[in-house]
């Protein structure tokens, strides 16, 4: 079978060991516990017992030990048996309804096999003295990431490098308050989220989740990854596109976390040119990226955080009023209201990070990194003053970064994430001790990004690395100068644009 079948197979059974092996260990506690003992012959209250531990209730049939004793039965099949398993799951568990995969007793999954690796998966121990959970999450996260790889570009509607999920999660440092992803995947960002709050302290309680997911597989998938962390998120009640179905309406998050479809261009902008979330523009029908960078900020909170992954070209295109959004974004624009009135709104850009090359299984267009925030003038974050930015942004320019871990597959290490993320933090904190690295990182002023025709491609305001030019490897210095030149002749083509419209404002046009 294609990798974009058997995963479902695969995590399905994954997911059906854990949340069994979940249940025996709370019911064995239940019974060495003389006041629980009594509830087990009462399938109400235990469920409840259950429920309030965040173990989901396993009726009898559907339990692992059942259907390891049953794998090798022909009538009825394992497959008929492992689909009812998923109905009765469904059917104890509100939370899960419409979720697990059903499909098992299908004609072309060879049942013999499937029995077989229903047995192999009863061999496997998920579960370990400390931190069973996080044992059974990392499998189901390289379950997840191993089959991105093999799908290649479908892959990425679910999937986002790892690296990159932590990076954005270490530089945004979403430890208290509402997270929100508006494009979920399968759930990485949440998961990562949680991460970053344990290991600096905090519980699980210290967040809230909310996302939207707009494929309904990947929208299932992501309910049962964060299931299998006891992650609760608010992931709307289906699966639905958020541009014409915000299911989150209203909401105000302090931290949202983003990974859109790269230059998605059939969004069906034509049908919103009203909307009211285009403050700072009215985005192109042909590329949803300022889409969905104005959609995050209408969900932002005042005090919030966004940081999105997007393509290269949003940093420097001018086509279909791209470059007018972007200097909006960048100085800020004024609205009229309703009423009459006039209102304000601030600049939003408070970081761009231009990314290595090679850090997506799915894709080799050249991506980056947007940082925004609706208050740049002060602000705390972790018990951090943070200075007034007003009027400034800063631009880290990491594509010399990563390590190969593959022929054509890099990763962020966690020291390149960390000189990342300790370079934003630096700049915006009252006593971080920030200074400019030539070929690095720079602070550039809201007029010298004018003079450069609004573009925000960090390799024109960092400058050059001071290094021995002998001391450079050359597959590195390669690296470098290739995309250096895939960068320059996206400015090229923009900038050819931009003289042919003004000819032709002067009668000169082709």
């Amino acid at each position: 079978m294609d990798a974009a079948e058997y995963k479902h197979v695969a995590l399905g059974l994954i997911f059906l060991k854990y949340i069994s092996d979940r249940f025996e260990a709370r019911r064995r506690k239940a019974e060495a516990d003389p006041e629980e003992k009594g509830f087990l012959n009462d399938p109400e209250v235990f469920r409840d017992l259950c429920l309030a531990d965040n173990v989901f209730f396993v009726p009898d049939r559907a339990r692992w030990d059942f259907l390891k004793a049953n794998a090798t039965s022909t009538k009825p099949t394992i497959g008929e048996l492992i689909d009812q398993a998923m109905i009765d799951i469904e059917t104890e568990n509100a939370s899960l309804r419409g979720v697990l995969t059903k499909n098992y007793a299908r004609q072309e999954l060879d049942q013999t096999k499937l029995g077989e690796v229903l047995k192999l998966f009863s061999d496997i121990k998920f579960e370990d003295s400390h931190q069973g959970q996080d044992v059974l999450g990392r499998v189901y996260e390289y379950f997840l990431g191993e089959f991105a790889k093999m799908e290649g570009k479908r892959g990425g509607q679910y999937y986002t490098a790892g690296s990159v999920v932590k990076l954005l999660v270490e530089m945004l440092e979403p430890f208290k308050g509402r997270v929100y992803d508006p494009c979920c995947g399968s759930g990485g960002m949440f998961v990562q989220s949680e991460r970053f709050v344990e290991e600096h302290g905090g519980g699980l309680n210290e967040i809230s989740v909310y996302g939207q997911e707009s494929n309904a597989t990947t929208w299932r998938l992501a309910k049962m990854n964060l299931a299998i962390r006891s992650i609760e998120a608010n992931l709307g009640p289906k699966w639905a596109d958020t541009f014409h179905e915000d299911l989150h309406k209203g909401l105000m998050a302090k931290y949202i976390l983003a990974n859109p479809p790269f230059n998605d261009s059939d969004w069906g902008g034509e049908k919103l040119k009203g909307d009211g979330r285009w403050k700072y523009g009215v985005p192109p029908a042909g590329n949803a990226n300022f889409a969905w960078l104005q959609h995050i900020i209408h969900h932002l909170a005042p005090d919030g955080y966004a940081g999105v992954v997007l393509a290269n070209g949003s940093l420097s295109s001018q086509q279909s009023g791209e470059g007018d959004i972007r200097r909006s974004l960048i100085e800020g624009v004024e609205i009229a209201e309703p009423n009459g009135t006039k209102t304000l709104l601030p600049g939003l850009v408070d970081c761009i990070v231009a990314l290595p090359g090679q850090l997506f299984s799915t894709t080799q267009i050249p991506v980056c990194l947007w940082f925004l925030t609706r208050d740049k003038s002060n602000g705390i974050s972790r018990d951090k003053k943070l200075r007034d930015r007003t009027g400034e942004i800063l631009f880290i320019d990491a594509r010399g970064l990563g390590m190969m871990v593959s022929r054509t597959l890099k990763e962020l290490t966690d020291q390149d994430i960390a000189k990342v993320a300790d370079t934003y933090h630096a700049w915006r904190e009252v006593d971080g001790r920030y200074a400019d690295v030539p070929g690095f990182a720079r602070t550039a002023t809201v007029k010298e990004i004018a003079d450069h025709g609004y573009v925000l491609t960090p390799g024109r305001y960092v400058g050059t690395m001071e290094v021995d030019a002998d001391g450079e490897p050359f597959e590195a210095r390669m690296i470098r100068l290739t995309e250096a030149l895939h960068m320059q002749m996206a400015e090229g083509t923009a900038l050819d644009e931009r003289i042919r419209k003004a000819l032709a404002g002067v009668g000169y046009g082709w």
